[in-house]
C-alpha cells in the first residue's frame, strides 16, 4: 500500500516539529503544522493566540470527549463549545489540505480528521533521554534552565487534554500509533530516514 499521509503526534523537545520540516524537505511533501491555525484564524477572523488558547482550554474529561465526537461527526458544531468549534474547524482544514495531495500533518489530532483513508500512517516522535530533550527545549526554544520542566510539562499537558478530549483516546498510548519513533536512540536525521522511507513504498 503506498503512504500518501503521514500524522505526527510529539512529546515536546523531543524534534518532532524538526523531524516533520525536514522530511518535507526531502521528499517534497508539504507539511502543515501553525499553517493549520493559520487557515482556522483566517476562517474565524480570530488571532492564532487565541486559538491556541482554546486549545489549551479543552477538557481531558470523557464526557467532553463524547460529547465532543459525537457533535462533529453529526455536523451539529453550533452546539459545541469554543474549544470544540476550534477541533471542528482544524478537522475540515486537515481534510482540505489532504484533498490537494500528498502530505505531512503535525499534531492537531489529524489522525482523527484522516481516519477513513487507508494510505495514512500515525506517528509518534518521543525522546528518551531527559538530558537530551532538556536540551533541546533550551537551544531551540531559549527556555531559562529553571523554567525548563514547568514549561515541558504545560505543553505536553496541554497536547495531551486536546487529543483525549477530541478523540476519546490517550495521547501518550503506543497503541494509538503505527510506529513510535525514539529520537534520543535514531537522531533526527534517523527518524526522517526511517519516515522517507514510507514516501517511497509502493503499492
Amino acid at each position: 500500500m503506498s503512504i500518501n499521509y503521514i500524522t505526527i503526534e510529539r512529546e515536546y523537545g523531543s524534534g518532532g516539529t524538526e523531524i516533520a520540516h525536514r522530511l518535507s524537505e526531502t521528499c517534497k511533501v508539504p507539511c502543515y503544522g501553525r499553517e493549520i491555525l493559520e487557515a482556522v484564524s483566517k476562517e474565524w477572523n480570530v488571532p492564532i493566540e487565541r486559538i491556541e488558547k482554546y486549545e489549551e482550554n479543552s477538557t481531558g474529561s470523557f464526557l467532553y470527549s463524547m460529547y465532543a465526537l459525537s457533535r462533529a461527526g453529526s455536523g451539529e458544531s453550533d452546539l459545541l463549545s469554543l474549544e470544540g468549534h476550534v477541533f471542528v474547524e482544524e478537522q475540515k482544514v486537515i481534510q482540505k489540505m489532504a484533498a490537494n495531495g500528498r502530505a505531512i500533518f503535525l499534531g492537531h489530532c489529524a489522525s482523527e480528521a484522516l481516519k477513513y483513508q487507508k494510505d495514512v500512517m500515525n506517528i509518534f516522535i518521543r525522546c528518551s533521554d531527559e538530558k537530551e530533550k532538556k536540551r533541546r527545549i533550551s537551544s531551540e526554544y531559549g527556555i531559562e534552565d529553571s523554567q525548563i520542566e514547568a514549561t515541558r510539562k504545560r505543553f505536553d499537558k496541554k497536547r495531551g487534554n486536546y487529543y483525549h478530549a477530541n478523540t476519546g483516546h490517550q495521547w501518550m498510548s503506543f497503541a494509538n500509533y503505527d510506529i513510535v519513533l525514539d529520537s534520543a536512540r535514531l537522531g533526527v536525521g534517523g527518524c526522517v530516514d526511517i519516515l522517507k522511507t514510507l514516501f517511497e513504498r509502493k503499492a
